[in-house]
């Protein structure tokens, strides 16, 4: 709905995942990319059951493990599948949206999970279930970002690039606040959303906080994601990121 709505032009920004922009630049939306929080790692993850067997992503072989198709966490799944040595084509993967896996995971019907905050708090405050990885390698590097970004429609990032400017800047500030008051903002989201207080201490906990324009590094992480959806078939063609992006006018041409 966001993209759609950025894209008929009843909506001018927004905030959403990494995977999105992907498929809608894929589909010839006229989106920028002007901004993103700092990487969330830690955000997303595969869990299993507390007392499985499972005890390293090379387990999983043979396994059926229950995604969501073409998100976020289809990604980290390809990526420390990779890091680990095992093919896709050696897991069995069961496709299904968040509800529908949590209820699958309950009763046993798959043997993993992988899901984002806050269905992966919830998942480990309700359910027991144990992280077997997350968007980090065994070294503690990044083998995945999980970057929140914000869009606008193209046509409006070109039209009023000092409102985008002002509300990036805004997004900064309000991500500081954030940043220094956990519980308060954890409180702020208890209101909005009525999720379990403890569940949501846990997630925002691993949330980022800091929008700032999209640097030519996190586009290039960003084309890596495409490129692999690309192969994967769940684009249907190459794209490229950079075309995506919006440049902030200098002050010179501002004032123009």
């Amino acid at each position: 709905p966001l993209i759609e709505a950025l894209n008929g032009g009843s909506l001018d920004i927004g905030n959403i995942g990494d995977i999105p922009p992907i498929f809608a630049q894929a589909a010839g939306a006229q989106l920028a990319y002007i901004g993103n929080e700092p990487p969330a790692p830690t955000a997303e993850a595969i869990v299993v059951p507390k007392n499985s067997t499972i005890k390293s992503v090379a387990d999983l072989r043979g396994k059926r493990v229950a995604l969501n198709k073409g998100s976020n966490v289809h990604y980290l799944l390809v990526r420390q599948l990779e890091k680990a040595g095992v093919a896709y084509g050696e897991i069995q993967p069961v496709y299904l949206p968040p509800a529908d896996a949590r209820a699958a995971f309950e009763r046993g019907a798959v043997d993993a999970w992988v899901i984002w905050d806050p269905f992966l708090a919830a998942a480990q405050k309700q359910l027991d279930a144990r992280v077997l990885v997350d968007g980090r390698g065994a070294d503690g590097k990044n083998v995945v970002s999980n970057h929140q970004f914000y869009l606008a429609s193209r046509p409006y990032a070109q039209a009023r690039p000092e409102v985008v400017t002002a509300i990036l800047d805004e997004l900064a500030q309000l991500g500081e606040w954030a940043e220094k008051h956990p519980k308060d903002a954890a409180a702020v989201l208890v209101k909005e959303t009525a999720l379990d207080p403890g569940v949501l201490d846990l997630a925002v906990s691993r949330f980022s906080y800091g929008a700032k324009p999209v640097s030519a590094e996190v586009l290039a992480e960003q084309q890596r994601i495409a490129d692999v959806f690309q192969t994967l078939k769940l684009i249907p063609k190459p794209i490229r990121v950079a075309d995506a992006a919006w440049q902030a006018p200098t002050t010179q041409q501002a004032q123009r």
